[in-house]
């Protein structure tokens, strides 16, 4: 799962932050996470956090309660 989806379904940024976040990653190829916490769309917790579930979730561990 990328992380902009992982970011969404915690409800931690909008679709249009995403949207705006990404064209700005095009112009610029840094990682999306590092442009949200820039624009203060969220915090570095929360980028930590979401990097966690992105993993667990890529490796098959992340479960759903």
């Amino acid at each position: 799962m990328k992380l902009g989806e992982i970011l969404l379904r915690r409800k931690l940024i909008s679709q249009q932050q995403l949207n705006e976040v990404l064209t700005e990653q095009q112009l610029n190829c840094k990682p999306l996470g590092e442009l949200l916490v820039e624009h203060s769309a969220i915090s570095k917790q929360d980028l930590e956090v979401s990097l966690q579930e992105q993993k667990w979730r890529k490796n098959g561990f992340w479960v759903i309660k």
